[in-house]
């Protein structure tokens, strides 16, 4: 009888795996803590932006890096690590607010928490994708969707509790957050294990030439242009997505105060903490939806329906003053956010296939890191140099980037990438002309 992985259900490992993708995905509370540093802390809009570009670049290299681990070490080593890191980041955030450093909090929350979290995010989702040979869409989609919702969890329920029992300690409850995300993460992060190989192995396959090698090198799939193609695709979605996840809540608070400048500074900062954590269940829902939904229309149609339709409630969003209004396009464009983060492991696992699916899309997530240094710095310069119309120029050039993945995206192919020359009768059996009815 096999051993191992197999004693555990599947179900189990997804399950656990999306435990860690909630604790991780609390990093989209950010501006949460945003607006509380700034206040009670002293520091500026522009220095808290740059500890969560950080955190976001951070995040994105350590997430290739962890991918071409993987195969390596095993997904429990590297979730492990992860877990440890991303509980690190929070005690040394904790200890650079006892002595008012932001350097250290640079260096606590944004690259050792920043890299828990890229090792934390590539393991489970390649390893539940694993799992699940025969519904990728639907497992990536509620895997990552765990890291969707997790801003709801901290912003409306972990953090709120943390801020009132230490009577608005900053350093203290970045203390306790630490704790807890240890004592959840490390656990899960045990039982993770890669499936047996006759699960990896799938449907049955035509017979491999004789000679063939067991692993075969990532590189030269990272070389191709579809691989470029992909990485840019996907950098526009996330930019456009994180630029407005970083301020959503002084954004709102802005389209309010212009709405009715009655509301008192204390009402506008709890309607920002709410559109935080409704916009992050759409994020969540959004993974789980469009995951679903490509695996029926295909990877490509679903990427342009994304671009396209953002493209249209950016507009809508450069001269919207209603704050009902606004706060429901911006949770769309959450939604958005969230399915092309579903999307694009089941992509890369029809592109490039399974046995090089860690390193590829741990790299391919070097475009969340690119992305995460441009977003949020691109508004908080905006809100300092053009305060009365930074939210008209934010969406304006949300526009431009979701219309070049657009136009980028019709150079996508979903077919699968062959390094080799193609024989004769596999281009005959891909078209049709043998193996097939007609």
């Amino acid at each position: 009888m096999a051993r191992g992985p197999t004693r555990i259900p599947r179900s189990v490992i997804a399950l656990f795996c999306t435990i860690l993708q909630v604790c991780l995905g609390t990093v989209y509370a950010w501006s949460f803590f945003q607006t509380m540093l700034v206040r009670d802390v002293g520091w500026t809009f522009s220095q808290t932006a740059a500890a969560f570009s950080i955190t976001i670049f951070t995040l994105g290299v350590s997430a290739a890096v962890a991918g071409q681990l993987l195969p390596r070490l095993g997904p429990k080593v590297l979730a492990v690590t992860g877990s440890v890191l991303f509980s690190a980041g929070y005690l040394l955030a904790s200890l650079a607010l006892s002595m008012d450093s932001i350097w250290l909090f640079y260096l606590g929350y944004g690259v050792v928490g920043g890299a828990g979290i890229g090792m934390g995010y590539v393991t489970p989702v390649a390893t539940a994708a694993k799992w699940y040979p025969d519904r990728k869409g639907l497992v990536t989609g509620i895997v990552v969707m765990g890291f969707g919702v997790g801003a709801f969890l901290l912003s409306k329920g972990l953090a709120p509790f943390l801020v009132v029992r230490a009577a608005v300690d900053l350093q203290l409850v970045f203390l306790w957050l630490g704790i807890f995300f240890a004592c959840v993460l490390i656990p899960c992060s045990l039982v993770l294990s890669d499936p047996p190989q006759t699960l990896t192995a799938g449907p049955p396959r035509p017979a491999r030439s004789a000679g063939r090698p067991k692993t075969e090198p990532a590189a030269p799939y990272m070389r191709t242009t579809q691989f470029a193609i992909m990485w840019i695709v996907f950098f526009f979605n996330i930019a456009a997505g994180i630029s407005v996840i970083s301020f959503q809540s002084e954004l709102l608070q802005e389209v309010w105060g212009l709405d009715d400048p009655t509301i008192a500074p204390a009402k506008l900062a709890e309607y920002g903490a709410t559109l935080i954590a409704v916009s992050s269940l759409c994020n969540g829902v959004g993974r789980l939806f469009w995951g679903l939904l490509s695996d029926r229309l295909g990877r490509v149609s679903v990427f342009r329906i994304l671009l396209a339709s953002q493209m249209v409630v950016f507009g809508v969003l450069m001269t919207e003053n209603n704050p009902w209004i606004f706060s429901v396009l911006v949770c769309y464009v959450l939604l958005c956010f969230g399915g092309g983060f579903a999307t694009m492991p089941s992509f890369i696992l029809d592109v490039f296939g399974s046995r090089n699916m860690s390193k590829i899309y741990g790299t391919i997530l070097t475009a969340w890191s690119a992305a995460g240094i441009i977003g949020p710095m691109y508004v908080g310069y905006l809100k300092d140099t053009y305060p009365d119309r930074a939210v008209m120029y934010c969406f304006l050039i949300g526009i431009l980037m979701l219309g070049a993945g657009y136009v980028f995206s019709y150079l996508l192919d979903d077919s699968r990438v062959r390094l080799g020359r193609p024989t004769m009768e596999a281009t005959l059996k891909r078209y049709g002309v043998v193996g097939g009815e007609g």
